[in-house]
């Protein structure tokens, strides 16, 4: 398992350029909210520790991880200096999670290809409801802060 013995919100903020000035959407899947609220909290909790402002971090709810993809096509119109999308899908009893997944993440991946800007991903995919909690804010960490921090560096990266 990725997650044994690391904590997904551990970053030294030492390694990480000053980001005041940059912008980022966050995309947020409405789905599993109680998860992704959590997620986008831990993505803006480090955003604003790394020096973005509060104002140049813009939201976008959208209904489920599948529209994550959509969404982000939307804010590429905008002057963002990265996108993150956040989501959480958590396997049930079909194949519906197998289609979620794999749709989301080669959109993303497609999108990363197709514009300017990066757009990261910040999805949960996990088996039980317990590893979501455990990966937004609990034993694990929070992957919000690892998908922020990756905006961060792909965003320099970019520049």
């Amino acid at each position: 398992m990725a997650t044994i013995n690391n904590n997904l919100s551990d970053y030294n903020l030492e390694e990480i350029p000053n980001s005041e000035g940059l912008r980022f959407a966050v995309i947020v899947s409405e789905w599993n909210n109680h998860i992704t609220n959590s997620l986008f909290k831990g993505a803006e909790e480090a955003l604003l520790n790394c020096g973005v402002k509060e104002n140049d971090i813009v939201r976008i709810d959208v209904p489920g991880s599948f529209e994550l993809v959509y969404g982000a096509k939307l804010a590429s119109e905008y002057n963002y200096d990265a996108i993150i999308c956040i989501g959480s899908v958590i396997k049930g009893e079909t194949d519906h999670f197998d289609f979620v997944c794999n749709a989301v993440s080669l959109g993303i991946k497609d999108l990363n290809l197709q514009l300017n800007i990066p757009v990261i991903f910040g999805v949960l995919t996990d088996n039980i409801e317990q590893q979501s909690i455990d990966r937004s804010g609990g034993k694990h960490g929070n992957k919000g802060v690892e998908a922020a921090i990756t905006a961060i560096k792909m965003a320099h990266l970019n520049k």
